[in-house]
């Protein structure tokens, strides 16, 4: 084929795969809110155009690059105006009822009373273009019922149960605070501030804020003032393998995004959360990021007991020097098999009465005997098993609960089996890195 025709052929498959890509992804750019809320930030200094709301396949709504971003070249700088942090809400009607109020509320608190408190007011509310896009449920395992908290990871369910615990006392710790504001509405305090209205609140501040240190205020309680809630801004969503810089710049009073590779014209725009797990994702979050270099499944003791053996007269003695030496926390399984933690901690369960004098120099790197080392590779592929069996039968009940569910249980579903999902790919290559340091 001559050059004409390779280039013929090249612009071909070119047009293809972008008409290919077009298919997943839909502007959003052109929908009433979007349009609202792009004049509303425009009134408050952001005229940027090079990213526009975008329904992408996979990730959901995000932004698009509507021309190439160079490396190191800025993604998106929000002005200070645009920003929802304690300052607006304490300069707002309800600034005089946190002042007076003690002991003092919680940053967190702060902002979620006043969210609560924008959407019930609809259109009135100046910062209706942004609570208008803002998403109705969230997939949070504070949403959770009981029978999808008991399809996650043992090690997450503990983590999912104690989050919701939290946003329960919260609410009980907070009815009086609520109760105090009344003067405000002609709707009664208890029908607005309700566990429901707190719970989707305290998710848009936890998903969607970005970091943004604040100076102690006498009027806020103590704990960390961090939060801003950027609108447009945080339309971006989290991919593991990207690189940005962020932060709030104060010569031009603007929170800003700098891409550190860079982004094509007509992608996806994204910005990192940091080298989070997907189990961090989830839980603060609300979703599971696909292909995650971060993930690892953890390993309990629950999980850990099962492969253990019971006849073991010193087990309960190895679990409490572990336990004490801080080797029963974070232990692992990743892409690359086993972590060193987990190992170690196989090792000292491997020691036979005795080698009772070993433990302590196992646990700072010993070498161990061929049979003790083959007692843990077996021991590891014996747990990797259980876990995999684990995971199996999850993703088999997702299945069947996912038919027939409604749309937000169904979200919930979905993401729990994406979660399931990356974990089941762990273990496969677990499972074969393992075999092959049997067969050695």
């Amino acid at each position: 084929m001559n050059k004409l025709g390779c280039r013929a052929g090249r612009r071909a498959r070119e047009k293809t795969r972008k008409k290919h890509e077009d298919v997943y992804k839909v502007s959003l750019s052109h929908e009433a809110q979007f349009v609202l809320l792009r004049r509303w930030l425009k009134e408050k200094g952001f005229t940027s155009q090079s990213l526009i709301p975008v329904n992408f396949h996979g990730t959901g709504r995000g932004l698009m690059a509507t021309q190439t971003i160079k490396a190191k070249d800025s993604v998106i700088s929000l002005p200070e105006k645009c920003l929802l942090t304690t300052e607006t809400v304490l300069g707002s009607y309800m600034g005089d009822y946190i002042k007076r109020w003690h002991p003092p509320v919680s940053p967190l608190l702060a902002l979620c009373c006043f969210l609560i408190a924008e959407r019930h007011r609809g259109d009135a509310s100046e910062w209706s273009p942004y609570i208008n896009i803002l998403p109705k449920t969230y997939t949070c395992p504070v949403y959770f019922s009981d029978d999808i908290i008991d399809l996650l990871p043992r090690s997450l369910q503990k983590k999912a149960t104690e989050q919701k615990e939290q946003l329960q006392e919260l609410y009980c710790s907070s009815l009086m605070f609520f109760r105090s504001l009344q003067p405000l509405f002609t709707q009664l305090t208890e029908e607005l501030f309700t566990r429901d209205a707190l719970q989707w609140a305290w998710c848009s501040v936890n998903t969607r804020t970005v970091y943004m240190a604040h100076d102690q205020n006498d009027y806020l309680s103590r704990e960390k003032n961090i939060y801003a809630l950027a609108p447009y801004l945080d339309l971006l969503n989290h991919c593991p393998n990207v690189q940005v810089e962020a932060g709030f710049n104060k010569q031009t009073c603007c929170y800003e995004v700098k891409s550190v590779q860079g982004c094509k014209k007509f992608q996806q725009a994204f910005i990192n959360y940091g080298p989070h797990d997907n189990h961090r994702l989830l839980l603060e979050y609300g979703f599971v990021a696909s292909g995650n270099p971060h993930s690892v499944i953890y390993v309990d003791l629950g999980n850990l007991k099962l492969c253990l053996d019971e006849k073991d007269k010193q087990l309960t003695q190895k679990l409490l020097y572990l336990r004490d030496n801080d080797f029963l926390r974070n232990l692992t399984f990743g892409m690359d098999g086993p972590s060193w933690r987990l190992m170690t901690a196989l090792r000292l369960l491997s020691l036979k009465p005795e080698q009772y004098c070993s433990w302590k120099s196992v646990l700072l790197g010993a070498a161990m005997s061929r049979d003790r080392e083959e007692w843990c590779i077996h021991s590891a592929l014996k747990l990797c098993n259980n876990l995999n069996d684990d995971n199996v039968k999850a993703l088999e009940r997702l299945s069947q609960l996912k038919q027939g569910a409604n749309l937000s249980r169904l979200e919930q579903l979905c993401v729990v089996e994406s979660l399931r999902q990356e974990e089941q790919r762990i273990l496969e290559h677990t499972r074969v890195v393992l075999q092959n340091l049997w067969g050695q």
